[in-house]
């Protein structure tokens, strides 16, 4: 039987534009900056102005996320949807240019803004447009396009760093963005005979649950931030290990692809809170390996732990918050992201001033996995509130 790929009802093709969207707008738009950082600070920017292309990125993301919230019709989201297609594209480009540093500083807020409208936009429009009474295993599958967006934007960069410079890394990463740019388009567009318009944009009643997972994810936020921007230097600043953090990123890439879809279907079977509360003490590990050992195995083990968490738990927490949202995912999706946005710009702050006081990372990473400790635990007295929303 004969796959018909411009299926725009399929539910695989649904899946695989929702991919690509993660792709362009995580992968190409956000974490390819991690992975050119090293050859830019060689000939382009230093470390401060890195950190402040790094926080401004997040800063767009966060204000993309509350934008999201108040998007009500499909029309509004698929038209923003294709707005950061655009954005994810053009800022990319204009880094390959090697324009001023004002400009620089413009594209990392835009790339950010444009990333969360094909994460927070484009995973609603993917539930939304799926055809299964519960979704939980298919937006796994869909939130593993986290993972190979790393590892795709790694790879890419680094092949044509072995011929080139970093500015043609952007150059053949854009293409890339534009060739997979065109079958999101196509496929997640204004479908007036699906489900989409009859889909009702009630309110979403926030109660103490819904605080709560905000509350959780805002930790997780903050966990996923601090090793995302110094997992290579945290393993290269440990005695015997200097040189092992280059592959960090992407075993950490690696490990976030099967563990969407592993740890969605746990959740499927034994509850959405039971499942991220796991992933959350297994992210804690990750964490505090760094500072209590400096064997090569743990520590590359930490990066495997962090890569098979923090994106596992970003499908986890966006799941839940489709299910309780129901017919309007993209503002409880927007609001959790919103949370998690400002965990990301918070912890490179305290980050930063513990380790210009102590030269090192471990009091860091100790704050880190603390914060982290505490959404744990809220979130553990509160998680049978979930059962109230599996019933409705």
């Amino acid at each position: 039987m004969m796959i018909n790929i411009f299926d725009k009802k399929s539910n695989t093709n649904i899946i695989i534009a929702g991919i690509f969207a993660l792709i362009i707008g995580m992968g190409v738009a956000r974490f390819s900056f991690t992975s050119l950082l090293p050859s830019m600070l060689e000939s382009r920017i230093d470390i401060s102005f890195a950190g402040v292309l790094a926080s401004i990125n997040y800063f767009g993301y966060l204000l993309g996320a509350i934008f999201a919230i108040f998007i009500k019709s499909i029309k509004q989201k698929v038209l923003f949807f294709r707005i950061g297609l655009f954005l994810s594209i053009t800022t990319t480009l204009l880094l390959g240019l090697d324009t001023n540093d004002f400009l620089w500083i413009v594209s990392r807020f835009i790339a950010g803004f444009g990333s969360s409208m094909l994460m927070v936009i484009g995973s609603s429009l993917v539930m939304s447009r799926l055809k299964f009474e519960d979704k939980t295993k298919a937006m796994g599958i869909h939130f593993s396009g986290i993972g190979f967006s790393m590892v795709v934007s790694d790879i890419i960069s680094r092949v044509v760093l072995n011929y080139s410079s970093w500015q043609y890394s952007w150059f053949a990463l854009t293409i890339l963005a534009v060739i997979l740019s065109f079958y999101c388009f196509y496929i997640l567009d204004e479908q007036k005979s699906e489900n989409f318009t009859k889909i009702k944009t009630n309110a979403v009643k926030f109660d103490s649950f819904i605080f709560v997972l905000i509350f959780s994810y805002f930790t997780v936020g903050i966990g996923f931030v601090v090793q995302a921007t110094f997992l290579p230097d945290i393993i290269n600043s440990i005695k015997g290990l200097e040189g092992l953090g280059s592959n960090s990123w992407l075993l950490a890439g690696v490990a976030g692809i099967p563990s969407c879809i592993i740890w969605m279907r746990l959740a499927y079977k034994f509850g959405s809170s039971n499942i991220i509360l796991v992933c959350m003490f297994l992210l804690i590990i990750s964490i505090l390996i760094p500072t209590f050992t400096n064997n090569m195995f743990f520590n590359l083990l930490s990066a495997f732990l962090y890569g098979a968490t923090f994106i596992a738990l970003v499908a986890l927490f966006l799941n839940l918050g489709g299910i309780i949202a129901k017919s309007n995912p993209a503002f409880l999706m927007g609001a959790l992201t919103s949370s998690y946005g400002i965990g990301q710009i918070s912890a490179p702050l305290y980050s930063v001033a513990l380790l210009n006081e102590y030269k090192t990372y471990d009091s860091s990473l100790y704050v880190t996995a603390f914060i982290l400790f505490l959404g744990a635990i809220i979130l553990y007295f509160n998680k049978n509130k979930e059962k109230k929303y599996a019933s409705n």
